[in-house]
């Protein structure tokens, strides 16, 4: 937390609905993982750690074209972004379609990009066979 340090990274304070208006992941090691950024006027940021949950990390995941998620990373696991930190504290409940839907805490002036969250989002089931008996085949 940088509650007890110096902060030199700004958070800005907004709703997230006026905020977000894309989303990508930057940095992973597949196009399906990484660090979550998201687009507010032109300018790429991250997104704080704080008050994150797997209902956030679907809602994203389903956002981007996937499943849902299969893990949440903290303290920048793809690296630090850079510039602004434009959200923290989502509520999604999964229900909904994009990020800038879910309800947010008001925010406090407390993340640094140490704190930058990432996800892993679970691919679309293979349909490359048909039926189990040619899956075992091709595993044994």
């Amino acid at each position: 937390m940088c509650k007890s340090c110096k902060c030199t990274t700004q958070v800005i304070p907004v709703d997230p609905g006026s905020v977000i208006q894309d989303v990508r992941l930057a940095d992973g090691v597949s196009n399906s993982s990484g660090r979550i950024e998201v687009l507010h006027n032109g300018e790429w940021g991250t997104v704080c750690e704080d008050g994150w949950n797997k209902s956030n990390s679907d809602v994203l995941c389903k956002q981007l074209g996937y499943q849902g998620s299969v893990i949440t990373y903290k303290n920048a696991f793809f690296g630090e972004g850079s510039g602004l930190i434009w959200s923290n504290e989502l509520q999604c409940t999964g229900n909904e379609s994009l990020l800038s839907e879910c309800k947010s805490q008001p925010l406090e002036l407390d993340c640094n990009h140490g704190q930058d969250v990432g996800i892993l989002c679970e691919a679309e089931k293979s349909t490359f066979y048909t039926n189990s008996s040619e899956l075992l085949m091709k595993i044994y």
